[in-house]
């Protein structure tokens, strides 16, 4: 495969990767299976156990496992056409999907100032009103 098309797939199957590792890690459909395991990796009796149910609160630690199983699903390989291409490429996911994360959290920390700001505001004019 040509590596400008290496490139691309490289950019684009770092997107679902981020998505998985941001939805499971963070959003509200996973939040009880999300408190067990906060749980479980505080409160667990073994190093091994606590660490596994860690696994699913971070989602750089969790990125690494949705990148092994995109890479099952495809067989994609960045620059060296054995194992070697493996590892590069499931480094390079991981890191490309933490950046999307990254970025999406910054957005998503903006979105959330400017409605706690328009919130106050709206707050501040009901309070000024004439009763």
């Amino acid at each position: 495969m040509p590596i400008y098309l290496q490139i691309t797939w490289l950019f684009i199957l770092a997107i679902p990767i981020a998505c998985v590792a941001w939805t499971v890690t963070h959003e509200e459909v996973f939040r009880e299976p999300r408190d067990y395991c906060v749980k479980c990796s505080k409160e667990g009796k073994t190093i091994l156990q606590r660490k596994f149910f860690y696994l699913f609160t971070c989602e750089y630690c969790f990125s690494h496992y949705v990148t092994a199983f995109f890479l099952i699903l495809t067989g994609f390989k960045l620059l060296l056409p054995d194992w070697r291409g493996y590892v590069i490429s499931g480094f390079s996911l991981v890191w490309i999907a933490n950046v999307y994360i990254s970025l999406y959290s910054l957005i998503k920390i903006d979105i959330k100032e400017e409605k706690t700001k328009e919130q106050l505001e709206e707050k501040k004019l009901k309070e000024n009103e004439p009763k």
